[in-house]
């Protein structure tokens, strides 16, 4: 604790690796022990040291979904002055030892600020080569200026998100524009504070900015692939916007704007919820050479769908269909739709062969198993995002003996902007009846 007296110090004091050490272990002991105290007080639950060091929201999940809204503030706001120290003594302890300031910000970085630390508590002082923290001239001024622009609009998006959605609850506006749109204008100010930058240069750091931040979500198991590249359309134009209106900044009286602009994610928190979400309807069909009797039998119930030709976004992740079974006849039966991820279970509420099979959805299984390098992720927008609430079967009669094969799907999408989420949502569905009805054309007219 001697040397935590020096590495508090100011901004541009030196950090040596032995306060650098000694002061480091005994901060993270210090929080280890403070946060370890806080979820016992909150669930009577211990935190194991597996779960404190590996950054990863599974690992964490166990111990930190049970906490409640006051012991998540706590934690939050005791972690950020741990932070602030942490990087700070990072950026001067590399400096000290005549490397970039920059790698310092490495510790922001899960998993790679170990390696990170444990390199700066090694190697020893160069005083004659400090580097400085942030170049106001001189070749080394851009790169700075782009890493550090880039690590401070990454960081915001890596804490926001989180932020939004455990503590605010929101996949809305405010995480997927606002908080791109932030991340833009910070990497922006930062890369022009010293003199006005190209616009392309500006924007392309915009849009690195989104994927370190993407990249950070998925190496500590916040979010998946799939989904990541769903929300960067816009999440790539915010962020070229925002890098833009960070570059004009730059050049004005960026206190009084950057402010308010910083608050602009924190509108998840009282972003209007639609009491109830508008119910979507995706109606797909095939024509079947064969009766409406020959074919109302396979839509009851059809066999196993063959796994050798499934499409690239089914094996990236989404839901796909495999069987269909179903106990009883008549309405009130249950008709059972097995998935990837589990079954739809499915009463029977319209019951009229071979023209029409109606049913309502009681229980709805994942919408996708998130693709990720890690074995599973537990991403909230899994749980009740995507809803299906009632279907049905339509069998059309055809000149020539064909049957016009019709299926719709009443579903609901709880993630803002619902206009543009549904276009993605309605493509899925699509596919997923594509492929559920030539599967059953496919099974009639083999015969």
């Amino acid at each position: 604790m001697s040397d935590l007296p020096a590495v508090l110090g100011g901004l541009h004091a030196p950090v040596t690796r032995r306060a650098y050490l000694s002061a480091g272990l005994s901060l993270m002991l210090l929080k280890f022990g403070m946060d370890t105290g806080i979820v016992l007080a909150a669930t009577g639950q211990l935190l194991s040291p597996l779960a404190y060091l590996l950054p990863t929201f599974a690992t964490r999940n166990a111990v930190f979904s049970a906490l409640p809204t006051w012991a998540s503030v706590v934690l939050i706001a005791w972690t950020l002055p741990f932070a602030w120290v942490g990087a700070s003594m990072s950026v001067r302890r590399a400096r000290d030892a005549g490397l970039h300031g920059a790698v310092g910000l490495l510790f922001f970085v899960p998993f790679v600020n170990y390696l990170m630390m444990a390199t700066l508590a090694a190697i020893p002082s160069r005083p004659g080569v400090r580097s400085p923290l942030l170049p106001l001239r001189g070749p080394d001024r851009g790169l700075a200026a782009a890493l550090t622009g880039v690590a401070a609009g990454s960081l915001t998006g890596a804490v926001l998100a989180p932020v939004l959605v455990f503590g605010a609850g929101a996949y809305g506006m405010a995480l997927f524009f606002g908080t791109p749109l932030v991340m833009g204008a910070i990497t922006g100010l930062l890369y022009n504070l010293g003199g006005k930058r190209g616009a392309l240069a500006t924007s392309g750091l915009g849009v690195l900015t989104v994927g370190i931040t993407s990249g950070l979500l998925l190496l500590v198991a916040f979010e998946g692939i799939l989904c990541l590249a769903m929300a960067s359309p816009p999440a790539v134009v915010m962020a070229i916007l925002g890098a833009l209106l960070g570059r004009e900044l730059a050049a004005v009286d960026r206190r009084a704007l950057a402010a308010p602009m910083a608050l602009l994610p924190m509108l998840g928190f009282v972003e209007p919820q639609a009491s109830e979400p508008r119910l979507r309807m995706v109606q797909s069909e095939v024509e079947v050479q064969a009766s409406p009797e020959a074919v109302w039998p396979v839509v009851l119930a059809f066999p196993e769908i063959p796994e050798h030709d499934l499409a690239w976004y089914f094996r990236a992740g989404l839901a796909w269909p495999q069987r269909a079974r179903i106990e009883g006849e008549g309405v009130g039966a249950i008709r059972h739709c097995e998935f990837s991820t589990g079954p739809f279970v499915e009463p029977i509420t319209v019951w009229d062969p071979p023209h029409r099979l109606g049913f309502s959805v009681t229980e709805n299984p994942h919408p996708m198993h998130e693709l990720s390098p890690w074995e599973s992720i537990d991403a909230p927008h899994l749980e009740g995002f995507l809803t299906s609430h009632r279907g049905e079967f339509e069998l059309v009669a055809l000149p020539g003996g064909g049957t016009r094969l019709i299926g719709r799907t009443w579903y609901t999408v709880e993630m803002g902007p619902e206009g543009y989420w549904g276009l993605w949502t309605d493509a899925i569905i699509h596919r997923i009846h594509g492929r559920v009805l030539g599967h059953i054309a496919t099974v009639v007219e083999a015969g």
